[in-house]
Formats: structure tokens, C-alpha cells, sequence
């Protein structure tokens, strides 16, 4: 069986762009690649899905146009798709302890304390009515309601580069309330309905408990505008940078005594005195530069933490305003908050990296298993190559390999290792 032969990681990441390779560089990357394939070769009970995970990673990784089992298996040299839709399909293999492991990789490689944990999702349009969780909805990709799933993933931010830690597919109340449809696309009897800020939630937990190291949380108003998953980022001491709608009502203090404001309504109180032209990050034509802005609230004072209303301004168009509610250490700056609401440009790139370079979109499965392990392959093929980019790309070469931390074990150690103690 002949393996899809492996490219230059393309640059989907402010990092410089990889130099031209040698041959010896390419070879090295080969032999990465399977020493990767090989780490998660434990979670496989038979021998024969083991050798085409190593194939399907270096197809995803190849530049075959649509990362589908006939092409994949074309790309590989097989006659028919068999072993590729086995391995999707009826092979014996946990997803998720192999998504652990791509946490452990992306940490190895990228790991940094002052990372930021950004919830984001995507849309995969789909005819029919099988897939699992498919139904007409609003799709974020689409900018429209389509007939669609819907995918919840957690990226981990660094200077080193953006790579994905965690998936979980949306099913919507149509869905796990007709148990005949769950049973027939293979849906476990233990799923109940989650709202995607309660897949969210689940995400950040495990990521927290694994004692990934990261600073701050951020995500859009689907997620923000959620009071529970805002409290439960408090309670575990997590700084965030959340959007909210401009209709959010927030406490703060008035001239008649505490009271709930609408976000906008306490931005348009600031004078103009108060914005500062700042970037958001790097864009494609340069900076994103806008207009900032933030207004304390929460009435009761905490020396040790601070809660913010961030706002954002564009500079062309100043009615054009966004809002972010934000907790934090009480000396944090306004551009250190910015910093923290930028870096979400930087995953919806990176949510079209995982479809452009390694097929995020391009699967034909239908069943919830075959979901999971498409998605969760892409996620490692993607960490692989962002970490070959950031290793190309550091001052000096690695003196060894890089271990993983172990896990922390619990949300409990991750607060006692940020010095949080355990109340």
C-alpha cells in the first residue's frame, strides 16, 4: 500500500512561512508523522486500523482535492475505500482518548501560560436528513439558516501558533428527543441535549482538569450571552474576555444605587476621552486597529479581580460598536483585554485551515462514531502541522524531544498550580 506523499506545511498562522525544504527535512517530517501515528497506535485493538490511521493522516496531509474515502484510498493505493471507511466505521477504537493525546501534543509543542482558550463553531452544510445532528439552522460558515450539522471546537492561542484541543458535534432538540433517529445514526443512549454553551462548558473542564496551561477564555455572544457558563468561569477563577449582545443587562453602579444597565446604554454614558485606537492583531492588510473602550461594573469592589465592559468601535463607522464582558486581575491593562478579544480572527483562520489543508468538511460519514474520528484526525493532522511550523520557525532547534505534562488531575490542582488555592 502506497502512502499519499506529504507536502510543505502551508502558513495559515502570523508565524514566518516555512523555507523551501530539503529532502532530509522532508524525510525528518515523515518520520514525525509516524512516530505520532505510532502514539496513538495503543488506542487501536487490531493492528490493521493502526497502519491506516498513519494513511489517512498523510492523506489528510497530501494534497488530494477532496479528503474523501474513495480519494483518500485512491491516494494510498487501495483498490477500494474498505479500509478507510472500516477504520471510520465498525474498527474498535476510542476517539476521545486520542483526542487527550492531541491535547497532550499541542501542549508539548505550544504550550504557554499565557495561552487563550477560544470556543468557536462551524457549519458543515449537508443534503439529506441522516447525517447526525443535521437539521435546517443557522450556519456562522453559510451566514444563513442551511441544512446543516453543527461542530463546538476549543483552540488553544499561543505566540507559537493555533491548533485545535477539543470537538464536540451540536445536536439539536429534534434530535435527542426521537431516540429511533439517535439509535439509527449511532448516537450513544447516554447523550442528552446540550446547548452549545454546555458543550463549551465541557470542553474548557477537561481541558482545565488536564492542567492545560492558558491565561484567559474567549468567545463569541452565543457563548457569552450564557449567565451559567459566565459564573462557572468565575467560580473556577478562569479569566475571560466574553461578547455579549448590546442588550445585555449588566450590574453596575448608578446614581440611584446599584442596578442592571444594558451594555450599550453604559457605553454611550463614556466620554469620548475614554477610547483608545488600539490592534486587535495582525490581519491580512496589516493591523486591525479600532477604537476601545471599558467601564467598570459589578458594584462591590474586589481588590484582587477586576470585571469589565469592554467595547469595541470601528474606526470608519462608530456606530458600529461590539461588547465584551470581561473578568480578570485587577491590574489587567485595556490592551491586554483587546489582545484577548483579537485572538478570535485568529481561530476562524484557523477553523479554515482545518477545511482547506486537511479536510475538516470533505468527510461522507453519516454515523456519530465516524464523525468523531473524521473530525478528531483532522485535529491532529492540523496540530502536526502547526507544530512542524513552529519548530521550523524557533530561534534555535530543540536539544530532545519534547514530553507532554502529565495530568494535573483535577480543576482543583490547575487553581492550586496558579497559586488560586482550593475555596
Amino acid at each position: 500500500m502506497l502512502a499519499a506523499p506529504l507536502v510543505c506545511p502551508a502558513s495559515s498562522s502570523p508565524i514566518a512561512s516555512v523555507a523551501e525544504p530539503d529532502l532530509a527535512t522532508v524525510h525528518g517530517w515523515a518520520a514525525a508523522l509516524g512516530a505520532l501515528a505510532a502514539r496513538i497506535g495503543r488506542h487501536f485493538a487490531r493492528a490493521e486500523p493502526r497502519q491506516w490511521t498513519l494513511v489517512y493522516l498523510q492523506g489528510l496531509l497530501s494534497p488530494v482535492e477532496r479528503k474523501n474515502g474513495w480519494q483518500l484510498a485512491e491516494a494510498a493505493g487501495a483498490t477500494t475505500p474498505y479500509g478507510v471507511q472500516h477504520l471510520l466505521g465498525r474498527a474498535v477504537w476510542d476517539a476521545d482518548a486520542v483526542r487527550d493525546d492531541v491535547r497532550a501534543y499541542i501542549v508539548a509543542h505550544l504550550g504557554d501560560p499565557g495561552a487563550v482558550l477560544v470556543v468557536d463553531e462551524t457549519g458543515f452544510l449537508k443534503k439529506g436528513t441522516r447525517s447526525v445532528g443535521v437539521q435546517r439552522q443557522y450556519s456562522g460558515t453559510a451566514g444563513r439558516i442551511e441544512n446543516c450539522q453543527l461542530g463546538v471546537f476549543l483552540a488553544y492561542a499561543t505566540p507559537h501558533g493555533h491548533a485545535f484541543l477539543d470537538r464536540e458535534l451540536y445536536l439539536p432538540k429534534e434530535w435527542t428527543t426521537d431516540p429511533a433517529r439517535c439509535r439509527a445514526a449511532g448516537v450513544p443512549a447516554a447523550v442528552a441535549l446540550q446547548t452549545k454553551p454546555e458543550l463549551a462548558r465541557a470542553m474548557l473542564e477537561r481541558a482545565l482538569d488536564a492542567g492545560v496551561p492558558a491565561g484567559w477564555v474567549t468567545a463569541d455572544e452565543v457563548y457569552g450571552g450564557d449567565r451559567r457558563l459566565r459564573v462557572w468561569l468565575e467560580e473556577h477563577d478562569v479569566p475571560h474576555v466574553l461578547a455579549v449582545k448590546r442588550t445585555e443587562p449588566l450590574w453596575a453602579a448608578t446614581d440611584r444605587g446599584p442596578a442592571q444597565v444594558k451594555a450599550e446604554a453604559l457605553v454611550a454614558a463614556l466620554p469620548e476621552a475614554t477610547w483608545l485606537r488600539l490592534s486587535a492583531g495582525a490581519g491580512a492588510k496589516g493591523p486591525r486597529l479600532y477604537d476601545w473602550a471599558r467601564v467598570a461594573i459589578r458594584p462591590l469592589t474586589d481588590p484582587a479581580h477586576g470585571y469589565w465592559l469592554l467595547a469595541r468601535r470601528r474606526v470608519t463607522d462608530p456606530t458600529d460598536l461590539a461588547y465584551y464582558v470581561c473578568y480578570g486581575p485587577a491590574a489587567t491593562s485595556l490592551a491586554a483585554l483587546v489582545r484577548v478579544a483579537g485572538t478570535r480572527w485568529a481561530i476562524e483562520e484557523g477553523l479554515e485551515a482545518l477545511k482547506g489543508e486537511v479536510g475538516l468538511d470533505h468527510y461522507e460519514v453519516r454515523h456519530w462514531d465516524g464523525w468523531y474520528r473524521h473530525v478528531t484526525l483532522c485535529l491532529l493532522a492540523h496540530a502536526f502541522l502547526v507544530a512542524t511550523r513552529a519548530q521550523a520557525n524557533a530561534p534555535t532547534a530543540p536539544s530532545g524531544p519534547v514530553v507532554p505534562p502529565p495530568p494535573t488531575g483535577s480543576l482543583a490542582a490547575y487553581r492550586a498550580h496558579r497559586g488560586l488555592g482550593c475555596g
